[in-house]
């Protein structure tokens, strides 16, 4: 445990310095199965990055490699999972379209908000979201209930307002997107759970492509890595969407579940660190 973590300070130094390093064996093995686990989780229940970003600063990259490369496998586990979605009629196009364009006018925002102010704030209002999201998941019927459908304005003008307050939240900080789209599609815009899952997908497709782009240009991805962990995402993406069309909501609520535990636990690490 010693040397890999004195691997990973190296690792970190080096690539603080601006010098490119090949993978090694040992980031492959670390990060290739939890990106995998991770592209599975993503696609049930959406917040796949708790794992995957982890993952890679464990594996020794730096905090904007592990970002930048963390996005690329995201980006294609994310297009194979919905592309499944849309085929099988969970993405209705129209309203897909205006929510993407949303988040990313948020995430767009978010991000700048983010190079100007501490994310301090921003958890403590989370730590107080998160056991309120918990509770909802915990009564009978949270997602799965069939709410009474608004027209089509309303639906539309509430999936709007959501898309670009979590792209906001993607931009500013991020993990736990899909988790908490999802959620709010259903009990706030009365969207099926079907639609909130491939409404989600699609926009977080959408925004992850987008800061792809970003690290791309700013050379802070690294292809082999993220390549590998991508296939591995994939896979898992696969998976999860088979398991998420023979369980339906069953499958979903304990996953979210333990996604929201896990990042209730890990804010709050971040602020007694931090």
């Amino acid at each position: 445990m010693y040397n890999l973590c004195a691997f990973a300070q190296a690792r970190s130094l080096i690539s603080g310095a601006g010098v490119y390093m090949q993978p090694g064996l040992i980031q492959f093995l670390i990060v290739c199965p939890l990106v995998g686990l991770a592209g599975f989780i993503d696609a049930v229940a959406g917040g796949g990055g708790l794992i995957a970003l982890p993952a890679y600063m464990f594996a020794g990259l730096s905090v904007h490699e592990a970002i930048g490369t963390s996005k690329l496998s995201a980006t294609m586990g994310s297009t194979l999972a919905t592309i499944r979605y849309a085929r099988a009629g969970y993405i209705p196009l129209k309203i897909t379209l205006f929510c993407v364009a949303a988040a990313l006018a948020g995430s767009s925002i978010g991000a700048n908000i983010s190079l100007r102010t501490s994310d301090f704030y921003l958890k403590i209002i989370i730590l107080i979201l998160l056991p309120f999201l918990a509770w909802r998941l915990t009564k009978k019927n949270a997602i799965e209930k069939i709410y009474e459908p608004y027209d089509d304005t309303k639906t539309l003008v509430l999936s709007l307002i959501i898309s670009f307050v979590i792209g906001m939240y993607d931009g500013f900080y991020g993990p736990g997107t899909g988790t908490f789209m999802i959620i709010l599609f259903v009990s706030l815009a009365h969207l099926s759970l079907d639609k909130a899952q491939g409404i989600s997908k699609a926009v977080n497709l959408a925004s992850t492509a987008a800061a792809l782009v970003i690290y791309l240009n700013d050379d802070k991805t690294i292809y082999s890595l993220g390549i590998a962990a991508g296939i591995c995402n994939l896979i898992g993406a696969y998976i999860g969407t088979r398991f998420y069309g023979s369980k339906g909501a069953r499958a979903v609520k304990p996953v979210m579940l333990v996604v929201l535990a896990a990042f209730f636990i890990r804010i709050v690490s971040e602020l007694i660190r931090g």
